[in-house]
């Protein structure tokens, strides 16, 4: 018979989520499992967020070289050297690692099982030759590649995000990447300032959660880049080619690269954890929860990219607080997703939190609705250091309610923070207009565009007429 693993908590996959439960339950006092039969750290560590920002911080250097010239320097065109990339990406995932280290999570006290889990029933998961039996269960196991239905592609090699950072010492001649969404933007950008042809294929238009308006100025700077962008395409089949790849289109044209990166949706990862045993209920889109996180068997809970929601990293580091709440303190600790924060890391940045003007244009009447917007080139910093191509939106109502704000422009990924406060705490303009910005700041715009709010009343007539009145007086 296998071993038996009695514990107040189990918790199946290493990831952001899985992690940030696993060490709270641990200092908490629960007595904890944690399952995972890959890498520590999972997808963000490994294959998402750490290694595409660390290439794209490298395609940034780069262009820095390029365009030095405004500011009176120049550097020209810099030598790329891919090896050394490679290895500045692989550095970055080796000095973050340790914190998501096995020998770390058993220092806090969590016993670390490195093998599947599969559930044989409603209260008990076998892994690693144990049987674990648990009070709790909490589901990390995130999401994975999709792979689209596009003919071919099966027998065609390609790149997804757990293999573009392994870098065999070259980079792509020409990448082609299928999908335009923020993965595909990012990795866009990177290989092309690190010197590579690119061409991104995207059947509708890109980064189609963002607001239209500001992805036409990001669009625009990645053309600048040199990036060929095709939208509305319909892929009709890939292929291989003397090139490399050859992608064929519905128009009976195509394109050649000589690598190809497929970044058209996630899927999450269920299959072998034999959901069905333990009366868990899931579908292709991912595994059912309530407001609670709880899924259908009240034993489990599930948490991050696995439940089909926001795929973000800081939304499985919100998830896990809210299952420890309720898992350990038997607190009904509910998911608002009301201001939930989300960027893209190209250059410019794009960042969004709460409603879209679309979005809020279904909810209210026009009349109810006010859109503040604030230029980057109005801000001195800005114009300082040459990137006034940028814009702040305000979703508001009339009365000042914020209901979502979308940036794009050098640092929008922090400035969005402000109003991720806000939002989440329920402040209105005023309590943005009204705070002490330091000069010079890109942070500034905030201020400047919650401000403009109070602009037609502050220099209308009536105020006009009131100093007119109050002069009269000494």
């Amino acid at each position: 018979m296998p071993d038996l693993v009695k514990a107040d908590l189990c918790v199946i996959g290493a990831g952001s989520g899985g992690l940030s439960v696993a060490a709270g339950a641990s200092q908490m006092g629960a007595s904890t499992v944690l399952i995972e039969k890959g890498k520590m750290g999972g997808d963000c560590l490994n294959y998402g967020c750490v290694p595409s920002k660390a290439l794209l911080a490298a395609g940034h250097a780069a262009q820095a070289v390029r365009s030095s010239g405004r500011f009176g320097i120049d550097g020209g065109d810099p030598e790329i050297d891919a090896a050394r990339v490679y290895e500045h990406v692989r550095g970055v995932i080796e000095a973050i690692a340790p914190m998501d280290s096995v020998e770390r999570f058993e220092g806090l006290g969590v016993q670390v099982i490195q093998d599947a889990a599969r559930f044989t029933g409603p209260a008990e998961v076998m892994a690693g030759g144990k049987r674990v039996a648990a009070r709790r269960f909490v589901i990390a196991t995130g999401s994975s590649p999709a792979t689209p239905p596009i003919p071919g592609l099966d027998e065609t090699p390609h790149f997804t995000n757990e293999t573009i950072f392994d870098g065999g010492g070259a980079l792509p001649e020409h990448l082609i990447i299928i999908g335009g969404g923020p993965i595909g933007i990012e990795m866009a950008q990177a290989h092309r300032h690190l010197g590579c042809a690119v061409t991104v294929l995207e059947m509708f238009a890109i980064m189609p959660k963002d607001d239209p308006e500001l992805v036409a100025i990001l669009r625009d700077h990645l053309k600048a880049d040199g990036i060929d962008i095709r939208e509305g395409i319909q892929i009709a089949r890939v292929g291989n080619s003397d090139a490399g790849v050859r992608v064929h289109f519905g128009d009976s044209t195509h394109v050649d690269g000589s690598h190809l990166l497929v970044a058209a949706g996630r899927r999450a990862n269920v299959d072998g954890l034999d959901l069905e045993s333990a009366g868990i209920k899931y579908s292709p889109r991912g595994i059912d929860v309530d407001a609670r996180l709880r899924t259908s068997n009240k034993r489990a809970f599930a948490i991050g990219d696995v439940t089909g929601g926001y795929q973000f990293t800081h939304m499985a580091g919100y998830h896990a607080g809210i299952v420890i709440r309720n898992a350990l303190f038997r607190l009904p600790a509910k998911v608002n997703y009301d201001a939930v924060p989300w960027v893209t890391y190209t250059d410019p940045e794009l960042a969004h939190v709460g409603l879209t003007e679309a979005d809020a244009r279904k909810r209210l009447n026009d009349g109810d609705l006010r859109i503040l917007r604030h230029p980057f080139a109005e801000n001195d910093r800005a114009q300082a250091e040459g990137r006034t191509d940028g814009l702040l939106k305000v979703i508001a109502t009339r009365r000042g309610h914020i209901l979502g704000a979308s940036i794009v422009g050098p640092a929008a990924g922090e400035i969005i923070q402000t109003w991720v406060l806000a939002i989440s705490r329920k402040l209105k303009v005023g309590a943005v207009a009204g705070m002490i910005a330091p000069y010079p700041t890109l942070s500034e715009v905030s201020k400047r565009a919650a401000g403009s709010f109070f602009t037609p009343s502050l220099f209308g007539e009536r105020t006009k007429k009131l100093v007119r009145f109050l002069a009269r007086f000494g």
